[in-house]
C-alpha cells in the first residue's frame, strides 16, 4: 500500500514495542543527563560568583557565604573572623572572654567544617579566590 508516494511496510508488534521501549529509555537517559549537566552549571556559576565577589572587594560577603556553607555556629564565625585577621589564639580568647582551650577547640571545629587542617589553609581558601 502506498500513501503520498511512501510505501507502508507492515511491522510486527514486537518490533514496535521494542522501538517504543528503546525510545522511552533514551528519553529517560536524556532527562537524567540534562539534570546532571544543569547541576554542574549551577556549581560553576556559584564558583564564578564567588570569584566575582572576591575580585570586586566584597570579601565580607564571600566570607559570610562560606561560613554559611560550612555550617559554622555564631561563636565559630566570630573566632574564624579573628583568625583570618591574624590574631593568635590567646588574643582571640582575650577578645571574646573565653579560655585558650575553648578557642583551640572552636578553631579545630572550624578547620574540620572547612575541610582544612590549619589557619594558613583556611586563609588560603579565601585568598585563592582573588587569583
Amino acid at each position: 500500500m502506498e500513501l503520498f508516494g511512501i510505501r507502508k511496510v507492515a511491522v510486527s508488534w514486537e518490533y514496535r514495542e521494542t522501538v517504543q521501549i528503546v525510545t522511552i529509555f533514551g528519553m529517560l537517559l536524556g532527562a537524567f543527563l540534562g539534570i546532571v549537566v544543569l547541576k554542574g552549571i549551577g556549581k560553576s556559576l556559584r564558583e564564578v560568583d564567588d570569584r566575582m565577589l572576591a575580585a570586586s572587594g566584597q570579601f565580607h560577603k564571600l566570607m559570610t557565604r562560606r561560613f554559611e556553607d560550612w555550617g559554622l555556629s555564631p561563636s565559630e564565625k566570630d573566632v574564624a573572623v579573628f583568625a583570618l585577621k591574624g590574631l593568635s589564639n590567646s588574643q582571640i580568647a582575650e577578645a571574646r572572654g573565653k579560655s585558650v582551650g575553648t578557642i583551640k577547640a572552636q578553631c579545630n571545629a572550624i578547620y574540620q567544617k572547612a575541610g582544612v587542617s590549619s589557619r594558613t589553609q583556611l586563609l588560603s581558601n579565601f585568598i585563592e579566590e582573588l587569583f
